[in-house]
């Protein structure tokens, strides 16, 4: 179409056709280049406030189109919902943990959506409820808890929660004892809540107009909250501020970063308004984060080393790091957490998950936590007391569901504490998993992880995950819902693909920036490797990603679209160059490290253009898609899968599906509730077995 095509309208209801939203063209330049686009007008001018009746028309008449298409497969959905929560114990509790005098775990009742936290003292006594969510997200379309921490003394607790999806939380404090609420109460905050000066006070973030954490505020309890300090203000607009403690419990932390470079100040915790430290000023690409320990300073960074070292320095002299752990190529240093007695490092290598401790005054004695199988996923639990004497651990892989150890230190052995309970059975022996190498058309070899069963029939249909950005890998973990499909002959596989560090450092730097097309062709790469060895044919796959994981779906559908039988993209970020060109909305600045800056480089401008999906949507056929979105997603807006999908219902040349399906009250992470957010994983799931046309 050109310009001068007379706009469609937008239909008050999609009964019984898919909405077509009216054409609006509106153009803008950069560089030189003209943008034209005729769908930005599905962003309300009021945002975060959505009131534009004709938008919401047209986001209703788009969900009406998605219920109309889907109520025939309604029972499949029925079906798959019955099952995944069948697999899901609903009666079930964590494996309590000491902290001071308590023990804490938290218990989910039968049928309940959301948690109930609950602690009792380590002398004996009776349990108590400090926190029930099925009471506080009563009569809430969307409920969500934030930031939650107990007071050193155990008589507070600070908690935060967002009932609308946009991420922007109220803080409260409730006194235990008395189970009353205090009068202090903070909206607006995104953050967490760390108690300083003997319980007196906290600290916390807000959010600003544009979403972004750019403060530290310290509150103190019982004053009003127009008085609160700002102890630390943040004036690069990609930077945002996080607060913390370090494991004593002696220094607040505040650190600024972006995706490539922070910084950070220490604060006495007993004395929040004291001079803050600066551990070492920001240099452009040094990441950096530290702990302390009987005024030795330990700081994990990348600055002579991609895949980050360890090294120490004198408190009173922050900025003279020398080298406790050297960096590796071959292992990649994820992180460290200190104890009194030990340390623990966390690492992977071949991309696989290690855990390491180390002691304080034994540099040689490395005491490594082995794991039994190939292929897996493992990490440090909750371990909040200074002085551990056992850790706990986290373990899971593709056939092994998730399993709670104890490390008991001395010992060097594992103690079992719990296993992930399957209520309508599983049985790991009828599964197999395999780790794979599969060459990209550069002859790099890209990971992929699978799991079937074992007697799934050659060539069948295959499902293929993938995300590739911000340096986030993918783990091989357990999924009782990915059951629904490998149960019905499918395949699940995860490509760990560059733009994530699933290999290192190295390997999310070769997914960003001008290299960001890697991640694309590594996953289409992937599916061909996999078609070549037989797992599966051309248009027997079908693929999800979301949010930076949805702008891979837009990529790899517009390059290669025979590929895939189904697509699920989840609020993709599929419309890259309008929001890197808008720095008034929340995360463009702090993005730009990870994408590039198209308003004052051109080569960024041209290149992030040459693979927007929305810019990209071509005439030609594309695989039958399910697009998601939230209203109040403050991360990758509404109007980009909604722009989206008006863009590929006027362009593309098939008769497939193509469904949107808006959550007008909620945001980037779907509905709420452990059940509610699982009916929208079975709807998901009978869109592709319906569209691949697997036996239900």
């Amino acid at each position: 179409m050109t310009d001068s095509t007379p706009p469609a309208p937008s239909p008050t209801s999609a009964a019984n056709a898919a909405p077509v939203a009216t054409r609006k063209p509106q153009s803008v330049s950069h560089h030189g280049i003209a943008v034209c686009d005729d769908y930005a007008w599905l962003r309300d001018p009021g945002y975060p406030e959505v009131s534009d009746p004709e938008i919401l028309a047209h986001l209703e008449a788009e969900n009406a189109w998605f219920e109309a298409r889907m109520k025939p497969h309604q029972p499949l959905i029925d079906s798959l919902f019955t099952e995944m929560r069948a697999r899901i114990k609903e009666a079930d509790k964590s494996v309590p943990q000491k902290d001071g005098d308590w023990l804490y775990w938290i218990e989910f009742e039968e049928g309940a959506e959301y948690k109930k936290w609950w602690r009792r003292p380590v002398a004996g006594g009776l349990d108590e409820l400090i926190l029930d969510e099925t009471v506080l997200a009563e009569g809430k379309e969307y409920f969500r808890l934030g930031a939650m921490s107990v007071s050193a003394s155990g008589k507070l607790l600070a908690y935060a929660i967002d009932d609308n999806g946009s991420e922007r939380f109220t803080a409260r404090v409730k006194d235990l004892a008395t189970g009353e609420l205090l009068a202090d109460e903070i909206p607006g905050t995104l953050s967490a809540l760390v108690w300083v000066a003997g319980d007196k006070g906290f600290v916390y973030s807000l959010a600003n107009e544009q979403w972004r954490t750019d403060n530290a505020h310290l509150h103190w309890l019982g004053q009003p909250v127009s008085g609160d300090l700002e102890l630390y203000h943040e004036d690069d607009e990609g930077f945002r501020v996080g607060s913390s403690l370090t494991a004593n419990e002696q220094w607040l932390i505040v650190a600024a970063s972006d995706h490539e470079t922070s910084e950070v100040r220490l604060i006495p915790a007993n004395d929040p308004l004291a001079a803050p430290i600066l551990v070492k000023p920001r240099q452009k690409g040094v990441e950096y984060e530290v702990e302390e320990r009987d005024g030795l300073l330990y700081i994990h960074t990348n600055d002579a080393h991609e895949n980050f070292r360890l090294a120490t320095a004198p408190l009173a002299d922050p900025g003279a790091w020398t080298t406790l752990i050297e960096g590796s190529d071959a292992f990649y240093l994820t992180g460290f957490e200190l104890f009194r007695d030990f340390y623990v490092i966390e690492g992977r290598r071949g991309g696989l998950d290690q855990i390491e401790l180390r002691y304080y005054d034994d540099p040689a004695r490395i005491e490594p936590i082995t794991f039994p199988e190939a292929s897996y996923s493992a990490g440090l639990g909750d371990n909040p007391e200074w002085a551990m004497d056992k850790l706990r651990l986290s373990y899971e892989s593709m056939v092994s569901p998730a399993t709670v150890y104890d490390y008991d230190v001395a010992g060097r052995s594992l103690e079992l504490l719990k296993v992930q309970e399957i209520p309508s059975g599983y049985d790991a022996a009828l599964y197999t998993t395999e780790r794979l190498e599969v060459p990209a058309r550069d002859g790099t070899l890209i990971p992929v992880s699978i799991v079937m069963r074992k007697d799934r029939e050659a060539c069948g249909p295959l499902h293929l995950y993938g995300y590739g950005a911000y340096g986030i890998a993918i783990d091989p973990g357990f999924s009782t819902t990915r059951l629904s499909l490998v149960d019905r002959g499918f395949a699940y596989a995860i490509a760990h693909i560059r733009g994530g560090d699933d290999l290192g450092r190295a390997w999310y730097k070769a997914g960003k920036l001008e290299r960001r097309t890697n991640t694309f062709t590594d996953f289409v790469d992937v599916a061909r490797g996999l078609i070549a060895r037989g797992f599966t044919s051309a248009g027997r796959i079908s693929i999800s990603g979301g949010s930076a994981g949805g702008e891979l779906m837009g990529a790899v559908i517009n390059s290669d679209s025979n590929l895939w039988g189904a697509v699920a993209a989840h609020v993709p970020f599929v419309d890259v160059l309008a929001t890197m060109l808008d720095e008034t909305l929340p995360l463009t600045p702090g993005e730009w490290p990870e994408w590039g800056n198209p308003i004052e480089d051109k080569a960024a401008f041209e290149l992030i253009r040459s693979y927007s999906p929305y810019d990209q949507v071509s005439a030609q056929a594309y695989p039958p898609l399910l697009v998601t979105a939230g209203l109040n997603d403050p991360r990758v807006t509404y109007w980009e899968p909604a722009k989206w999908v008006a863009r590929l219902r006027e362009m593309k040349t098939d008769g497939n599906e193509l469904l949107l399906k808006t959550n007008m009250g909620a945001g980037h992470g779907g509905k709420s509730g452990r059940f509610e957010s699982l009916r929208e994983t079975a709807e998901e799931f009978a869109f592709i077995l319906w569209q691949l046309g697997v036996a239900s």
